[in-house]
C-alpha cells in the first residue's frame, strides 16, 4: 500500500509542478490553463497558493505518494466558500478518493466548515462520480470568464438549525 503525505507547494521543485501542469491529460481538465505553464507562471501560481495560506490559514498542498510528487490539491478559499480541488498526474489518478477523504476529514472535523464546494467545468464528463460522494448541484459559477458547475457537500457533523 502506498504512503500518501502532504507538504506545501513551495517545498516542491518547480520543474515538477511545471511538468504536471503541462501534461496533456491534466491540461484537458483545466480550462483556466490557457497557455503553457512556464517558470514565470509557476512562480506566480505557487505565490498565489501560499497567499491563501497567509490569508486564510489553509490552502492547497502538494501531494506526495511514496515520497514522489503526484500533484496538488486541498481546500482553498473561493469567493467566501471552502472549495476542494485536486490535480493529480495521470499515473496517480487511482489515489484520488483516498486523498479526497483526507481533505474531507480536515474540512469537516478540524476546520468544522459547514460545507465544501467543488467546481467542475462543463466539459468534465464524470460529474456523476461527485454525486455518488454526496455532492449536490449548487448552480453555475464564473471564474476568470469561464463557467463552472458548482457542487456542494454539507458537513454531516453540524446540525442544521
Amino acid at each position: 500500500m502506498a504512503t500518501i503525505s502532504y507538504c506545501r507547494l513551495s517545498e516542491i521543485n518547480k520543474n515538477e509542478i511545471i511538468s504536471l501542469m503541462n501534461c496533456p491529460q491534466v491540461g484537458r481538465l483545466l480550462p483556466l490553463l490557457t497557455e503553457p505553464f512556464n517558470d514565470e507562471i509557476c512562480e506566480g501560481f505557487v505565490e498565489t497558493k501560499e497567499q491563501l495560506w497567509a490569508e486564510h490559514g489553509y490552502g492547497p498542498k502538494a501531494v506526495l505518494i511514496d515520497g514522489q510528487f503526484a500533484g496538488w490539491g486541498g481546500l482553498q478559499a473561493e469567493e467566501g466558500e471552502v472549495d476542494f480541488a485536486l490535480i493529480l498526474h495521470p499515473s496517480y489518478w487511482g489515489y484520488g478518493r483516498q486523498i479526497y477523504a483526507d481533505f474531507l476529514h480536515d474540512a469537516f472535523h478540524r476546520m468544522e466548515v459547514p460545507s465544501i464546494t467543488i467546481l467542475f467545468p462543463p466539459t468534465r464528463t464524470n460529474q456523476r462520480a461527485i454525486s455518488r460522494l454526496g455532492f449536490i448541484s449548487d448552480g453555475m459559477m464564473e471564474v476568470d470568464g469561464h463557467q463552472f458547475h458548482r457542487y456542494r457537500l454539507m458537513n454531516p457533523n453540524l446540525k442544521a438549525y
